[in-house]
């Protein structure tokens, strides 16, 4: 009555070539026109008048829903394929987020080599240009030290020549007091020589007179 086909398998791939489609050689219309020759010992022509009728109602019912079934069908298939669709770009997109995520990681990764790289550059100068200043602070330093110990030398020598120089002046002074003071007791002497001269000429005086007697 009809020729049969495989029946649909779910495709998965909407490019992929489609199962040829039922070919129907009769229509549920013919079921109900047929009209079939009077034989001997045949059939009830009633019953098989409505076994063909129930027969093709049951016919345009399955036709109907494969109808329906072929409509959901393409619909889902059409669902499917936008999905399919926003699944690879949601993929293009999540691979190109990816990427430029690496790109970012890999160029602030660099990025921050370089600015450790001249951080770690400035501090060396900086420890350079600190330890080059602390050597000539040291320098200085030890310096002022040896122009101090010359200067307390110098100072010490100082106060000792002075020192020196004092006692000369109080030598020289105790001197020439002791000077003076020789100086002024011959006067002294003197003087009381002058003071005991008369006495003694009356006296040589009486010895004299003495002597002449």
């Amino acid at each position: 009555m009809f020729e049969r086909t495989s029946p649909l398998q779910p495709v998965d791939d909407p490019v992929a070539p489609q199962p040829p489609e039922r070919v129907m050689r009769i229509s549920p219309m013919d079921m109900r026109q047929q009209r079939f020759k009077t034989a001997m010992r045949g059939y009830d022509r009633t019953e098989v008048v409505a076994f063909l009728t129930e027969a093709a109602d049951d016919y345009e019912h399955a036709m109907r829903e494969i109808d329906r079934l072929r409509a959901d069908l393409m619909r889902m298939e059409a669902l499917l394929a936008e999905h399919r669709t926003r699944e690879n770009n949601l993929r293009d997109t999540l691979l190109t987020a990816q990427r430029l995520s690496d790109e970012l990681k890999e160029t602030a990764q660099t990025e921050a080599k370089l600015i450790i790289r001249e951080a770690q550059g400035r501090a060396d100068a900086l420890i350079q240009k600190a330890q080059v200043r602390l050597d000539e602070l040291d320098h200085d330093c030890n310096e002022l030290k040896l122009r101090r110990r010359d200067a307390e030398g110098s100072v010490e020598a100082t106060i000792q020549s002075l020192y020196r120089a004092l006692e000369f002046m109080r030598d020289q002074d105790q001197a020439r007091t002791e000077e003076k003071i020789l100086l002024h007791r011959p006067r002294q002497a003197d003087q009381s020589a002058t003071q005991a001269k008369p006495g003694q000429g009356s006296e040589v005086r009486v010895d004299e007179r003495k002597a002449s007697s």
